[in-house]
């Protein structure tokens, strides 16, 4: 699987970018948040995710490992597919659409198109419990600047055994206490202060 595309982007798009890697061009389809956070930048490193069909083969970036934890879930959901995916995550932030799922909100679906209060309802169902295990009910109070930051440090935390949910609060409250966190490096070292 290819994790993560590293290059210069040489087409820009609110749906999909060219990345040109090892003098290949990658045709990346993407969310409008992601789009928003890469737009102006020449190189990138993304994340991807491929998925497999019979006729075809096709990359999906995220801008953040929330997004594209959260693309792999929803795609898990029986009739529930990477377009349909796509888009919810273009409609709603990572945090909006985890917060409208744990807290049940079908409202919030309604903004979204092709999915109807059946189609939110088996998202709901099916995703409730993962999302909460994940520790994705803890409301984010993060900037789209300090994403890179909280995911390294997640990963970073996450990896060294602590449990994930409670890894997640600890960081959320570090960054809302000084938003303008800039080492990735302090904050792991804060968390492991608040986790021990």
């Amino acid at each position: 699987m290819i994790s993560y595309i590293k290059g210069e982007i040489t087409y820009k798009s609110p749906t999909y970018v060219l990345v040109e890697a090892g003098s290949i061009g990658y045709q990346v389809n993407i969310s409008l948040n992601t789009y928003g956070q890469i737009e102006k930048m020449e190189r990138v490193t993304i994340l991807t995710y491929l998925h497999v069909k019979e006729d075809s083969h096709t990359l999906y970036g995220f801008a953040s490992e929330g997004e594209r934890t959260l693309f792999k879930q929803l795609i898990s959901v029986s009739g529930i597919g990477p377009n349909t995916a796509r888009v919810l995550l273009s409609s709603m932030t990572t945090e909006e659409a985890r917060d409208a799922i744990v807290s049940e909100n079908l409202v919030a679906f309604k903004k979204v198109k092709g999915v109807g209060p059946k189609t939110a309802k088996l998202i709901i169902l099916n995703l409730k419990d993962k999302i909460i295990k994940d520790g994705g009910g803890e409301a984010s109070v993060v900037t789209a600047g300090n994403n890179t930051i909280r995911d390294e440090a997640l990963s970073a935390l996450v990896a060294l055994g602590f449990n994930k949910a409670k890894v997640q609060k600890t960081v959320n409250t570090l960054i809302s206490k000084t938003p303008s966190q800039t080492s990735v490096e302090i904050l792991i070292k804060e968390a492991l202060k608040e986790l021990s």
